[in-house]
């Protein structure tokens, strides 16, 4: 199962830090989370969401121990 991270506002919406999530592909995790959590639902379009690291399609097939961190946009000065 894949490790998903959040961060900052995306941690606030999901209500934790880390979950643990079995769907095949980035763009099924996506879709799963917005419908699971409808206050990340509004954010995740204008996240970064990096698998392993790197920017990815939605297409990407997920890992059974793929590390997938949710970045939600900062500002900072």
């Amino acid at each position: 199962m894949a490790r998903v991270r959040f961060f900052a506002a995306a941690e606030e919406a999901v209500g934790a830090d880390v979950l643990t999530r079995s769907e095949p592909t980035l763009g099924a995790l996506r879709s799963a989370l917005a419908a699971e959590f409808p206050g990340l639902g509004g954010i995740l379009p204008r996240c970064a969401v990096l698998v392993g690291g790197a920017r990815v399609s939605d297409e990407t097939p997920l890992s059974t121990d793929e590390l997938v961190d949710v970045l939600p946009p900062f500002a900072g000065g």
